[in-house]
C-alpha cells in the first residue's frame, strides 16, 4: 500500500487519503521524528494496530526516507483489503 506520513505531527492516527501524483495515498501522521528509522517504526506499528496485524506483518519497502512511502502488510489480502476500504 501507499501512504504519505506527517512525522513530528502533534496528534497521531489515520488522516484519510490524499492524491498524489502516481494514484491516492493514505495519510498518516506520527508523532516519532523522522531520525533513525523511528518514524518508519512508528508508521508500522500504527498500521499494524489499524489492520489488527502483528507489527511483525508490516515493513516499509520503498521510501524509508521520504514521506511517501510504500508499505508492504503480510496476511490474507481479501481481510486486509476489506479493512483498508474501512479505514479510507
Amino acid at each position: 500500500m501507499r501512504v504519505k506520513v506527517q512525522p513530528r505531527a502533534r496528534r497521531p492516527g489515520l488522516q484519510g487519503v490524499t492524491p498524489s501524483g502516481d494514484g491516492p495515498r493514505l495519510r498518516l501522521a506520527v508523532t516519532a521524528a523522522p531520525e533513525d528509522g523511528r518514524a518508519n517504526r512508528a508508521v508500522c506499528a500504527l498500521l499494524a494496530e489499524a489492520l489488527g496485524v502483528a507489527a511483525s506483518a508490516v515493513a516499509v519497502a520503498q521510501g524509508a526516507s521520504s514521506r511517501e512511502k510504500t508499505i508492504v502488510v503480510a496476511g490474507d489480502p481479501a481481510a486486509l483489503g476489506a479493512k483498508l476500504e474501512g479505514l479510507a
